[in-house]
């Protein structure tokens, strides 16, 4: 009766080794076979389009944040309408037009942010 338990676990254990030696050869590759040409550049901090060892209280440009914030409405956006297209032969008109209003809030951020300028690199 034991073997017959432990035997059912086979699939499992050998998914997980294949996974393992997936996983690792994905961790290791890089490190064996990608061209090392380190230079200052490629080493320098980078975070929001400016230096992070500059002056605490110099101007910096306020696009990266608008950028962030309309990546924050397409994810929310895409988070709700997964649960959403799953039930929605349960929910009827009234999660129809919830979704509907979501949906036109959020496309009323993104024309904000349009009209601000957000998604235009100069």
């Amino acid at each position: 009766m034991m073997t017959g338990l432990l035997s059912s676990y086979i699939p499992i254990a050998i998914f997980i080794g294949i996974s393992l030696v997936i996983g690792l050869a994905l961790l290791i590759t890089p490190f064996a076979v990608a061209f090392k040409a380190p230079d200052s550049e490629k080493l320098s901090a980078y975070e929001c389009g400016f230096n992070a060892f500059d002056d605490a209280r110099m101007k910096f440009d306020i696009r990266f944040y608008l950028v962030s914030i309309l990546f924050i409405i397409f994810d929310l956006e895409v988070a709700f309408l997964f649960p959403w297209a799953v039930s929605f032969g349960a929910i009827g008109w009234f999660g129809f037009w919830s979704m509907m209003v979501f949906l036109a809030v959020l496309t009323i951020g993104f024309i904000y942010e349009w009209k601000k300028g957000a998604l235009e690199w100069e």
